[in-house]
């Protein structure tokens, strides 16, 4: 009997990416592709307005590893660090609780950022300041002289409207500001 052989369809040829997760991946023409020298999830212009939404009202964002240990390491007085992400639960209620708890008589002497998903190196830095907590994205601390003395995870935020989140945070603020 003579064996068939046919050409392998689509679905059972060897995927080039398998290894590579798709945000390290860019097409350069038809059929190649190289690997870019980069971890960000997603592109700037996406996460733009994102990051907008804090700086605007005063968050100063750390890109870098290193700028997250010159601030929280010797931290004095007290800080706001928040985890930003794209997720809809930062944006319904994370950044417009922060923003709101911002209203209070007594808030943080500083104001922090770090974007999940695209400056990944500065939050994993960020992160071990936030340990023993799991990561967690958005997320909102509250440091005091280099401690972390108030910490919403995710799960504190999802399902929770703005203005739960604002009084959080403004009790926080009362407490340790």
């Amino acid at each position: 009997m003579k064996k068939v052989t046919r050409k392998a369809s689509r679905a059972t040829r060897p995927n080039p990416f398998a290894t590579f997760p798709a945000y390290l991946c860019c097409f350069t023409d038809i059929g190649s592709f190289e690997l870019l020298n980069t971890r960000k999830m997603y592109p700037a212009e996406l996460v733009a307005p994102m990051t907008l939404d804090l700086t605007t009202v005063g968050f100063e964002p750390l890109q870098t590893p290193q700028q997250v240990v010159d601030v929280l390491e010797n931290q004095t007085g007290t800080a706001l660090l928040v985890v930003n992400s794209v997720c809809g639960c930062a944006a319904a209620n994370a950044r417009p609780g922060v923003k709101i708890a911002l209203q209070n008589e007594k808030q943080p002497e500083k104001l922090y950022t770090v974007f999940a998903g695209v400056d990944t190196e500065a939050t994993a830095m960020a992160r071990e300041f936030l340990l023993p907590y799991p990561p967690s994205s958005p997320a909102i601390a509250l440091f005091k002289d280099g401690r972390l003395v108030h910490f919403l995870e995710r799960h504190h935020i999802e399902g929770r409207s703005a203005m739960m989140i604002a009084e959080n945070l403004k009790a926080a603020f009362n407490d340790f500001c």
